[in-house]
């Protein structure tokens, strides 16, 4: 009734190849989680294929926006406060700096001469405008141990930062914040290689970052 052909034994695969297949497949499958998979995803790199690629900087970016998500949505959950609370601390509050101002203002001296601070003087200046949800990346180019002071400040907002360094084969971060409007310090290299600061605007407005730095480094640049 059918004219449909039927394989014949010797066509079918046996049980061995079969298994072989099998097995290839899951060695491939294994071969491109390691090298392909957690770089890009996790920002994990047993084997340091995806950072010859670039893929681990892809995960570490995923993993830190990912960590910077679930901390803002923990603020905004722990930030959620009944009116009448908040209309009561704002109330304790003013009447707090009203006493404190009354005693300040007893027992400061009628005349008071304050010597200027002298001007700071900074090697370079770069402001960088962010809009809701951007991200941007300033780095210096550092020897090991050379030091770098910085200021910046954020104009209309705040930012979450991260300052690290990195170098082929080797990355650090040295400190990270979550809604600052300004920092300074000083920055010393634990390293060869780039060193500065991560900046993201989780806000609603755009707001302008102007880093200020001088010190011991050969280059400044805006990475992203």
């Amino acid at each position: 009734m059918y004219n449909s052909d039927t394989p014949l034994r010797a066509e079918l695969p046996s049980s061995r190849q079969l298994l072989r297949s099998t097995i290839l497949a899951a060695i491939s499958a294994l071969v491109l989680l390691v090298a392909v998979v957690l770089p890009a995803e996790y920002g994990i790199d047993p084997t340091g294929i995806g950072r010859v690629l670039r893929m681990t900087e892809m995960g570490d970016v995923k993993q830190q926006l990912a960590a910077q998500a679930a901390a803002d949505a923990a603020t905004a959950t722990s930030a959620t406060q009944s009116p009448a609370a908040v209309a009561t601390q704002g109330v304790v509050t003013a009447n707090a700096a009203e006493s404190l101002a009354r005693s300040a203002a007893a027992t400061a001296p009628k005349e008071t001469t304050q010597a200027a601070a002298p001007k700071m003087e900074w090697r370079d200046e770069m402001p960088v405008t962010l809009t809701p949800g951007e991200g941007t990346e300033i780095k210096l180019k550092m020897v090991q141990g050379a030091k770098a002071q910085y200021s910046w400040v954020v104009e209309g907002g705040v930012v979450n930062f991260d300052t690290h360094g990195d170098a082929p084969g080797k990355s650090i971060s040295y400190e990270k914040g979550r809604a600052v409007a300004s920092d300074e310090g000083v920055l010393e290299a634990a390293f060869t290689g780039n060193h500065g600061w991560y900046w993201r605007n989780r806000g609603k407005s755009n707001v302008k970052v102007i880093l200020r730095t001088r010190g011991d480094y050969t280059d400044i640049k805006k990475m992203m």
